[in-house]
């Protein structure tokens, strides 16, 4: 692969990828849920601590309904046909910032990786707002782990013309971002 079209690739999937909500009820291959968590294990993180630990919770599982009692996005997590539970390991944390960066550059690995494979999923923060019952629910004590995503995922039940770059999404003006001018 040539230096430009990798270059085209990573930019496509970049403006390309959407948060997406409705899921059909066809199961995600185990080989395309580990290579999510693959891209996820790859993610940068300071001193290379590789301090995310991933639940992943197949639709029909128990933990799948009592999760979605405890996000007001209940709904996605019923329809979602896997949902990746991403935590901070604590006893691997060597620095509060960093490693949540470190989270947040996994999390967004694994969203690119959804895409990538031509799924669709959403990151689905709100649900640490109930991180206790969250961890009571998966039987995980809150002193090893913290919880910092559920990632929501399936086969688009919408045509994937609708997912592709731009399409119904919009960003401020990078010069409204820039605090200087280029």
């Amino acid at each position: 692969m040539s230096a430009e079209h990798a270059e085209m690739s990573v930019f496509q999937a970049l403006l390309g990828r959407r948060s997406v909500r409705k899921f059909t009820d066809r199961p995600v291959d185990v080989k395309d849920l580990r290579r999510i968590l693959e891209a996820g294990r790859w993610a940068p993180s300071g001193l290379n601590n590789q301090p995310w630990r991933f639940l992943v919770v197949r639709a029909g599982d128990p933990r799948q309904a009592a999760l979605a009692g405890l996000t007001k996005y209940g709904h996605i997590v019923r329809e979602a046909q896997a949902l990746i539970v991403v935590f901070l390991y604590k006893p691997a944390m060597y620095h509060e910032g960093k490693d949540n960066q470190a989270a947040g550059a996994c999390i967004q690995n694994l969203l690119l990786a959804v895409h990538g494979l031509g799924l669709g999923g959403v990151w689905l923060g709100e649900i640490i707002n109930q991180e206790d019952q969250v961890m009571e629910a998966l039987q995980l004590g809150t002193e090893e782990y913290r919880l910092m995503a559920v990632i929501a995922l399936g086969h688009p039940a919408q045509p994937s013309s609708r997912l592709d770059a731009a399409a119904g999404s919009s960003r401020r003006p990078l010069e409204e971002l820039l605090l200087e001018a280029l």
